[in-house]
């Protein structure tokens, strides 16, 4: 089968066995517990598969599963470990009982992410084997390797692919799937599953022995990827990095003379291994994403070569022309010539053209145009270029953020209109503890909560007021509006972005109240547009045209920047681009000289 990385991940997971898998969606994890979800109902599998609520909900419940005997799998993006981390260093020390792995999706570069963090230093924290595929295939090899190794020491294990793994395609011949015959069965032991402090100190103790048995475990040591001859020089390589650096060492010729060493388990890195390439050889290059985390284990600055040394670049991707680069100069030949970086170009990001979003921002702007504006994770981080995001920090952010700013300005004197933006299902992720403290310390600022009824940058997954979970399995609602009043919050109410001049005055309402009141939700409630899934009405479709009142000013393509609105510059005005516009009719409340006119279908 032609298998993305995911899903040949999530293949690997059902034919591991594994019983319980969650998640929380993000790039470039998402299609992992997707596909699972699908494998489950091919093979018609008894398997509990969700989409949890956040990263750290999803530990917990797989983690659980492990307690009982079950072989179990959560999975998340770099920065979800984050949010997961508690429970994660504290799983450590307790260990398991059936195979637990913890898929921690890397995005080197970063693509999609706020940072480019190495989860590995993350596994070094907790004292967790982590695991480092360079491929698809291997990546769902590994998922097996993962859990033996995780039963065999009673202990987590993480696989960290990264972007290039998740996202390439591989072909791959799947091994067989069959039901697990494993039943749960929790043996109480509170000793070891509810530890005091007393306890946890003789649990360290045998944390740190398993580590240093699985660093002399035989299925994950390195392997020697090419029968080169005796030499002075080797390169130690892990991940993607090992996959480059093996067809450039054949592309250079050096095959024969230069050996590669590749590395599927960067920590614990074998005992063995580091006493073999500190004698075997004079200098050594360590090729790794994103941080030296073998680097550091190796401990020999003088002789390796890596990020530490500064031959290795600390920042970014290390792509095949750039790993070329380093082998070349490491091997003391002529260094490639690299090819001119691509033309940048085209539009800059922007929202869908119709997208619900759009809308909400330049009714904020209207309702709050000297406001500071707190924003969050999502595809609605781009109302940057609509000048209604001033801070994204992180997942639940926006909220915490805007207390912040009404405090401080509270302290100093005049406080200026707060209104911080947060997607549904970052609202249900991490919105609502901030919510509770924003009542209690009676914070004065306007939140809006864009329900566009998906978790829309990463996929469409469903969010917990949908009624539908991982492969639209069933499931219990969660309402919206209930849950913000649960909280404390007097004034909560619901408008369409679409129709704009009803919302920009619900808008309005809401700054007025905070000014004077306390704090205001607003529910800009409307489908995604381009959510495939969603059941519901969507709003009436409006077709539009460019009247001859249009003098170019360019208002509505600069303010409100729907790509279907182009101007052009031979006729000095504004034309639709029909292919890509949704009919929505927004932007006939937008132009100031009212050009832009209903018309017939």
């Amino acid at each position: 089968m032609l298998l993305l990385g995911n899903e040949a991940m999530a293949h690997g997971l059902v034919e591991a066995g594994c019983n319980v898998v969650a998640s929380y969606p993000g790039t470039p994890a998402s299609e992992i517990l997707s596909s699972v979800a699908q494998w489950r109902a091919r093979y018609d599998l008894p398997m509990h598969v969700e989409w949890a609520v956040n990263e750290k909900v999803a530990l917990e419940i797989a983690y659980a599963a492990s307690q009982a005997g079950l072989r179990a799998a959560t999975a998340m993006k770099q920065v979800g470990l984050n949010v997961a981390s508690d429970p994660f260093m504290s799983a450590a020390y307790l260990g398991v009982k059936g195979g637990f792995l913890v898929i921690s999706a890397d995005d080197p570069g970063p693509h999609s992410s706020q940072t480019e963090q190495d989860s590995r230093l993350m596994a070094m924290g907790a004292k967790v084997p982590v695991l480092d595929p360079d491929s698809p295939e291997q990546a769902r090899e590994l998922v097996k390797v993962g859990f033996e190794l995780s039963e065999a020491f009673e202990i987590p294990v993480m696989l960290r692919p990264t972007t290039r793994v998740c996202h390439a395609n591989q072909d791959i011949l799947p091994g067989p799937v069959a039901p697990s015959d494993r039943k749960a069965l929790f043996e109480k032991n509170p000793a070891r599953w509810a530890a005091t402090p007393k306890f946890r100190h003789r649990l360290h103790l045998e944390l740190e022995e398993k580590l240093a048995k699985i660093a002399a475990w035989e299925p994950t040591a390195p392997r020697l990827l090419n029968p080169a001859a005796p030499a002075r020089r080797a390169i130690v390589a892990s991940g993607v990095a090992a996959a480059h650096a093996r067809e450039v060492l054949n592309d250079l010729g050096l095959r024969e003379t230069l050996p590669l060493w590749q590395v599927v388990q960067p920590y614990p890195l074998h005992g063995d291994f580091v006493t073999t390439v500190l004698e075997q050889y004079d200098e050594i290059l360590v090729l790794e994403e994103t941080t030296g985390v073998m680097e550091l284990q190796l401990a020999d600055r003088y002789r390796v070569k890596g990020k530490r040394s500064g031959f290795v670049p600390e920042v970014g991707e290390l792509s095949p022309e750039l790993i070329e680069g380093l082998i070349a100069s490491f091997a003391g030949i002529e260094t490639p010539e690299a090819p001119a970086p691509a033309a940048e170009g085209g539009r800059r990001p922007t929202l869908c053209p119709g997208c619900p979003h759009r809308a909400s921002f330049y009714a904020i702007k209207r309702a709050a145009p000297k406001g500071i504006f707190p924003s969050d994770i999502g595809c609605y981080t781009l109302g940057i270029n609509l000048g209604g995001v001033d801070t994204v920090l992180c997942m639940g952010a926006a909220v915490s953020q805007a207390c912040g700013f009404y405090h401080a300005h509270k302290i100093g004197g005049e406080v200026p209109d707060i209104v911080a933006t947060i997607g549904d299902s970052t609202f249900f992720h991490a919105g609502i503890p901030p919510l509770i403290d924003a009542v209690v310390q009676d914070a004065r600022f306007v939140l809006v909560i864009l329900d566009n009824a998906t978790t829309a940058m990463t996929g469409n997954q469903p969010t917990p007021a949908l009624g539908w979970g991982a492969g639209g399995v069933p499931t219990a609602t969660v309402n919206m509006e209930g849950l913000v009043r649960a909280c404390g919050v007097k004034f909560c109410k619901v408008g369409r972005p679409g129709n704009l001049p009803a919302f920009t005055d619900l808008m309005k309402e809401a700054v007025a109240f905070a000014r004077t009141d306390g704090l205001a939700v607003v529910i800009a409630r409307q489908p995604c547009v381009v959510d495939r899934t969603f059941k519901g009405d969507r709003p009436p479709r409006r077709k539009v045209a460019i009247s001859d009142a249009c003098n170019g000013c360019r208002y509505c393509t600069t303010q409100f920047e729907c790509p279907a609105l182009v101007y052009d510059e031979e006729e000095k005005r504004v034309a639709i681009d029909t292919l890509i516009c949704t009919d929505c009719g927004v932007c006939i409340d937008v132009c100031p000289r009212l050009a832009i006119e209903e018309v017939g279908q």
